[in-house]
């Protein structure tokens, strides 16, 4: 017989919720590395630390800095840290869901902008994904808590 308090201290990865942030934290470190890559970044002359100036392009597609890669290797990071447990990794989920969420919000008034106020680089790809992103990790940090409960 287990009580609840054995069924929360779950392994690493185990439940849907874990399995979730693990895939975004692996997705995330893996765009972060790419973006330092020749060949997958274009124009990485033109990478600068932070700013709208930096116009290097990951895939062709969605536009990089120093800054920005960063973010994505952190993000996954603690993507990793957050799936080893249920309740970190619904934080996660939820939590990174909104970080998006408000990402998107910004780039709305500053894709392609040029001054201060882009200081992370983006463009209309970049929005476009960010509200993906922002869906996903939310609905998944709802969803996915639920989906184990009823597996139980």
């Amino acid at each position: 017989m287990t009580s609840n308090a054995a069924t929360r201290n779950t392994g690493y990865g185990s439940t849907l919720t874990q399995k979730g942030a693990l895939l975004f934290g692996v997705v995330f470190l893996i765009v972060g590395i790419a973006g330092f890559i020749p060949g997958l970044t274009m124009d990485m002359g033109t990478m600068s630390v932070a700013g709208h100036g930096s116009m290097a392009m990951l895939l062709g597609l969605f536009q990089v800095s120093v800054l920005h890669n960063i973010v994505h290797l952190l993000f996954g990071v603690v993507g990793l840290l957050a799936a080893r447990t249920a309740g970190g990794a619904r934080s996660y989920l939820l939590i990174g869901g909104i970080v998006y969420a408000v990402l998107f919000v910004y780039g709305l008034f500053t894709a392609g902008m040029a001054g201060g106020a882009n200081f992370v680089p983006l463009n209309v790809a970049d929005n476009a994904l960010h509200a993906v992103l922002a869906v996903a990790m939310i609905v998944l940090g709802v969803l996915l808590p639920r989906a184990g409960r009823a597996n139980r």
